[in-house]
């Protein structure tokens, strides 16, 4: 039985508060596929109980389909039968327990043991034990959802209107399911919350917690806090993110910028990613990252983990809100703190998820010890950056600015030149700092549809050159090689982040002296 997709499992202690049935009628509707639609994609997310249909209809308008394998009456009074039992009798799973494989386990077990449980095939058991695990390990209406690799985010804004996507290929979409009923919404809000290990309520109504799974769940309950009542938004988290290469082959860099880019972390330069909300920043930074030597000692701190990287030398933190044990308070654990603790395991980087507050002081003081920094923040240009970061409640004074030595901002737009109104993201601009604080453009994105390089004039390179003794020749020539090297690989089809960081620790094994073997042209732009 293929119940593969459903690793994302969660825990079913929130059923106890309210077992719901599952049927799709009273609470929550899923609208059928219309005859009449075209359909634009069609692919399975758990076969062969689950697939997803993206089709426009007559008027239209695209729209997202859930299709699962629907249930007979008698499958359905098993299944609530088989959900209540184990929701009553049995105690969640403890420690590294796979979910999915312990309520299976159990609904199997009373199949076999009551005869009013068993389904009447083969094929009609594995369909309900689907949907047992859907329900008990998983997200239940939305486990589809959750399982789709294309998907970045999904969002409910209260009751009667369809849940929305947002898709890789077809960005915003509204789906076939719609929350009918205030108290439904309530509780699946509950759920989702349980699953995060938070409580909520009336007095405790906005939820920002991480799912099973590492998502991050961002929840508000009843019209405590929203006139449309209960709501929630839940962004994925791609457990195998994107890779240099990859981002190269969909246009975001070029090989010549990720190169460079390569070149920076290799001499620990620091490095800042700007951007809007959904534009990829911690995309970009988790790219970035696969590049470090592996013998390089990494510390990541953040408020929820989104940094994944295949580095073996690599230690994570993430900050906690205050929590009561007992009626005792426990404090919470500020980036700041963390910040300040991660110096003491002497990184060769440090990297900070997003700075927004008073975490950026310290680690601009880390990079002003010798550390390697990166992080990423909310700014759309390099001089709205540099007014945040000299504002409360960071306080950055101008004169460590420079510490920072690459900044590059990364911008989600729409490129007309590739599909009419299809969004992409890109790097727009990257920028470096001199000594006097002032810019030097070292790349950029150009209407025209390609980007420009100015290695020439880069300040940081220089520095590079007098740290180790080669020209700059030499180095924008060291460029040009390891361009050369990542559009290899993406010929021959080297694209996930692990097989690329094994790459990368593979092209230092031909190093002699720090310049590679391998000699190309000068560089052009492109």
């Amino acid at each position: 039985m293929n119940l593969s997709g459903l690793k994302f499992g969660g825990v079913f202690s929130g059923f106890k508060r309210r077992l719901s049935s599952i049927s799709p009628v009273r609470d929550v509707i899923v609208y059928p596929l219309p005859e009449d639609s075209h359909v634009l994609r069609d692919y399975w997310v758990c076969e062969p109980y689950a697939r997803v249909v993206v089709a426009e209809d007559v008027s239209g308008e695209v729209k997202y389909y859930v299709l699962e394998e629907p249930l007979t009456f008698l499958e359905r009074g098993i299944l609530d039968r088989v959900v209540s039992f184990i929701v009553r009798e049995r105690d969640p799973p403890k420690g590294d327990v796979d979910k999915v494989k312990f309520v299976v386990s159990e609904a199997e077990a009373l199949m076999s043991k009551y005869r009013r449980l068993r389904p009447p095939s083969e094929d009609s058991k594995r369909k309900i034990l689907y949907y047992v695990a859907r329900e008990l390990a998983g997200f239940g209406v939305i486990h589809p959802l959750m399982l789709d690799p294309n998907i970045e985010d999904i969002s409910c804004n209260g009751v009667g209107v369809p849940i929305y996507v947002y898709h890789r290929d077809f960005e915003s979409l509204p789906t076939n399911i719609v929350f009918l009923d205030e108290d439904a919404l309530d509780n699946f809000i509950i759920r989702l919350s349980h699953l995060a290990g938070k409580h909520v309520s009336s007095a405790n109504p906005v939820v920002d917690a991480t799912l099973p799974g590492k998502h991050r769940l961002a929840a508000t309950f009843m019209r405590e806090v929203s006139n449309f009542g209960s709501s929630f938004c839940i962004r994925k988290f791609r457990e195998n993110p994107f890779s240099i290469v990859e981002l190269i082959s969909m246009g975001t860099v070029n090989e010549w910028i990720a190169a460079y880019l390569w070149l920076i972390v290799e001499n620990k330069m620091s490095v800042m990613v700007l951007g809007g909300t959904g534009a990829g920043k911690t995309t970009m930074l988790n790219a970035i990252l696969s590049l470090v030597r592996p013998e390089l000692k990494l510390v990541t701190v953040e408020e929820t983990a989104e940094i994944n990287i295949p580095h073996e030398n690599w230690v994570s933190f993430v900050s906690r809100e205050e929590l009561e044990f007992s009626g005792v308070k426990a404090r919470s654990i500020r980036l700041f703190d963390l910040v300040k603790t991660s110096l003491r395991y002497r990184p060769d980087y440090l990297i900070v998820g997003e700075i927004r507050g008073e975490e950026a002081y310290v680690l601009f003081q880390a990079l002003a010890t010798g550390h390697g920094g990166m992080s990423t923040m909310h700014a759309d240009s390099l001089d709205y950056a540099v007014k945040r970061l000299t504002s409360p409640p960071m306080n950055i004074s101008k004169v460590y600015l420079p510490l920072m030595n690459v900044w590059l901002h990364i911008e989600r737009m729409t490129d007309v030149k590739i599909g009419g109104h299809k969004s992409v993201r890109r790097v727009r601009s990257i920028w470096e700092l001199n000594s006097d604080g002032e810019e030097v453009l070292v790349a950029e994105w150009v209407p025209e549809g390609f980007f420009n390089v100015n290695f020439e004039d880069s300040f940081i390179l220089g520095r590079i050159s007098r740290k180790t003794g080669f020209s700059m020749d030499e180095l924008i020539s060291e460029i040009d090689v390891r361009a050369k090297y990542l559009r290899n690989l993406l010929s021959r089809g080297v694209l996930s982040h692990r097989s690329v960081a094994e790459a990368v620790r593979n092209y230092y094994k031909s190093y002699v002296g720090g310049v590679h073997l391998l000699k190309v042209k000068p560089h052009g732009g492109g």
